[in-house]
């Protein structure tokens, strides 16, 4: 009850703030040279891999979705919130986005090349995102590739931290932790990238991209 109450209120939330949330994020990477390197590797290590398709789980207004498919990927969108994939629908209008839930996509057993979850998890009780990374693992073709970007926690000794959203509720990760998580899931780190926050940054949290590979 506890997951899905988050689970309903975090839509209605970014529901509400969905046209604002497009503004302010639609353009993000043009300032993030480091986001679209570790975006690029993943790219490629898909596409190596296979023509599978991609699932860009949490994909909010579409803006990282549609950047994958200019590099290339059979990409389309998931996201909870209705406003959100009606925003990402008109923006770009030639790619798929349906609207669903992390924790039971509407997607079958192993027939994805990848799956990005960028900051996707970060409204999701803790002891809810096991379910989560059970349905990555499970979407996810043998050899597939999952990257995930989440905060990072001040303390590495503490697995999460609570901090204050502007939208709803939120948790940082332990990188470590996180990483543990994935091993134990079934996925096999492959590599990390973490970014330190720069001075204008609203948040001084670090930034984790882990990408790994269905064992």
């Amino acid at each position: 009850m506890v997951e899905h109450d988050a689970l309903s209120a975090t839509r209605e939330a970014y529901d509400a703030a969905a046209s604002v949330y497009a503004q302010l994020f639609r353009g993000e990477l043009r300032d993030r040279p480091l986001d679209r390197a570790i975006l690029n590797a993943f790219a490629e290590v898909v596409s190596a891999g296979g023509d599978g398709q991609v699932a860009d789980l949490g994909c909010g207004p579409g803006h990282i979705t549609a950047y994958l498919d200019e590099l290339g990927l059979a990409v389309f969108g998931v996201d909870a919130s209705p406003a959100m994939i009606e925003l990402a629908r008109q923006a770009y209008p030639a790619l798929r986005f349906d609207v669903g839930s992390m924790t039971a996509t509407d997607i079958a057993d192993g027939v994805l090349g990848g799956v990005l979850s960028r900051w996707s998890i970060i409204h999701t009780p803790p002891r809810e995102l096991p379910v989560i990374l059970a349905e990555f693992h499970r979407v996810l073709a043998p050899g597939g590739h999952l990257l995930i970007g989440f905060s990072a926690t001040d303390d590495p000794f503490h697995p999460t931290q609570v901090f204050d959203h502007a939208v709803a509720p939120a948790y940082r990760w332990s990188p470590d932790h996180l990483a543990a998580m994935l091993g134990e899931s079934g996925f096999a780190e492959v590599a990390r990238m973490v970014r330190q926050p720069q001075p204008t940054d609203r948040r001084q949290f670090e930034e984790i991209h882990l990408l790994a590979r269905k064992a």
